[in-house]
């Protein structure tokens, strides 16, 4: 814990963003850090609350009250090695995790939790300004081969546990660079791609070799894997989109979101995009309420769009949620993302009915509220509310409503392993066997196991599959999981 009482003395402090005219002028990380006295206040604030709620709430499990009262102490580097011990990137995190540790942080009952997520960034920051962040590099070789196929944060988390245990990891990614979608998906203004970078220059040196432009089940067959490898792990992503089949739908101007955030990726990166794909001057409609979507918001801004407007088909979430109901898990509350802030106008409990267009390309969306109700077997259905249909222009429509499962053409097909209800790679996290597939020496993680979710649980199965997968190759393991 931090200071006994710094809980009822200092008021909770969170970074501070850039202000909004500004920030839209660029794609550079806009949260700016907190000076070091300041973070060891908000360390400080970390309470004797008997039970670390916080916790639970981490899918990692990072130990956050001991790497808070480190901070406090301003014992920085035994706070990184803390922080390390549980969650392989936290830089990733820091950045782009929604937090579950806030929601269930003993003070978020009073809506004053712990600013966790930002101790945790200047930790790991601080950490790399010192170099303190140095290759882990095994004392002993293995001679056993492991194949990683995908390399977002499951993946980079699966091979460098892996290579730590002394095997020899090639991790394979169909893009030109690594990273997944943390390289592709995520906007740099939320995160910058040299942080991947210097974590490729780590895990370099720790003895995984990376291979992009390497499309298994694609340009590379399954089955060449199975034949040079003594294990292989699948951690790609769910990545097959949930479509919107509805009247217009062919029309030139609809896109998947994944079909636009990683062009302007590329450009930030200064690869040369042929791509025309972007916002500049047009009516944007983003349809989804979710991270995507608001991804899809802030570089639509950026990019110069005459409009941004956001359809959610769920009613809108109450301002505050009930904290005796839902604490300390993750509540359903109204949230609004730094990419709202910037001007985009938002619409809830709505569906679109047809778009309409002029040449073959979209020029207007028509779509009408919706209620939910409970049909004869208690779900909940939706329904339409009379009178409230309208049209809006739209010139570019970005579909930012989810995804269904992994693509299942290509590597999951040639590998003929089992899937679940949902179409992901079944795999099962509990008893003998963990992680691993109906395929010998296959195991899978992350969002191909899983479906989509988030950055942390990402990084947790990465980690407790490689436990199982080195395990499975010496009959023991002993890799933190």
């Amino acid at each position: 814990m931090g200071k006994i009482t710094g809980f009822i003395e200092i008021e909770r402090r969170d970074r501070p963003y850039v202000p909004v005219p500004e920030r839209i002028k660029f794609y550079k990380e806009f949260i700016r850090p907190l000076p070091e006295e300041e973070m060891g206040k908000q360390a400080a604030r970390c309470m004797d609350c008997g039970i670390p709620f916080c916790q639970t709430g981490c899918p990692v499990n990072n130990i956050i009250p001991d790497w808070n009262d480190l901070v406090y102490h301003g014992s920085w580097r035994e706070a990184l090695a803390v922080l390390h011990s549980t969650n392989n990137f936290p830089e990733f995190t820091g950045r782009v995790c929604p937090a579950p540790c806030e929601a269930a942080c003993v003070l978020n009952i009073n809506d004053n939790p712990v600013t966790i997520k930002s101790i945790e960034q200047a930790i790991v920051d601080r950490g790399y300004a010192e170099g303190w962040v140095v290759p882990q590099i095994p004392h002993r070789k293995t001679g056993k081969r492991v194949a990683v196929v995908g390399s977002g944060p499951a993946g980079m988390a699966c091979a460098q546990q892996l290579a730590r245990a002394g095997h020899d990891v090639t991790l394979f990614e169909k893009n030109d660079r690594i990273g997944g979608l943390l390289r592709y998906g995520i906007p740099d203004f939320k995160m910058e791609k040299h942080l991947i970078d210097r974590r490729i220059e780590q895990m370099t040196l720790e003895g995984v070799t990376f291979r992009p432009n390497a499309h298994v089940g694609v340009t590379i067959a399954a089955k060449e894997l199975l034949g040079q490898f003594d294990a292989i792990a699948l951690t790609g992503g769910s990545e097959k989109p949930r479509d919107l089949p509805v009247t217009g739908r062919e029309l030139d101007g609809i896109h998947f979101a994944m079909d636009f955030l990683p062009l302007q990726n590329k450009r930030v990166a200064g690869d040369k995009v042929d791509n025309p794909l972007v916002a500049t001057g047009k009516h944007v409609v983003v349809i989804g309420g979710g991270d995507t979507g608001s991804d899809c918001i802030g570089t639509s801004i950026r990019q110069g769009a005459a409009s941004v407007v956001n359809f959610e088909l769920m009613p809108q979430p109450p301002e505050h949620e009930n904290k005796p109901l839902t604490w300390p898990y993750w509540p359903l509350k109204m949230r609004t993302s730094s990419s709202h802030e910037e001007g985009a106008e938002r619409d809830f409990a709505v569906t679109t009915k047809r778009f309409e267009g002029n040449g073959g390309k979209v020029q207007s969306l028509t779509a009408c509220h919706v209620e939910w109700v409970k049909d004869e077997k208690g779900g909940m259905k939706m329904k339409e509310v009379p009178g409230t249909e309208f049209t809006i222009p739209a010139q570019l429509v970005l579909l930012a409503m989810g995804y269904v499962h992994p693509v299942h053409e290509g590597l999951i097909e040639q590998l003929g392993v089992a899937k679940d209800a949902r179409g992901n790679v079944k795999a099962s996290t509990d008893g003998p066997g963990c992680y691993a597939t109906s395929v010998a020496k296959v195991f899978a993680a992350g969002d191909m196991r899983r479906g989509q979710s988030l950055v942390v649980w990402a990084i947790r199965e990465g980690r407790q599959c490689a436990r199982e997968v080195d395990a499975f190759l010496m009959g023991a393991s002993e890799l933190p999981r």
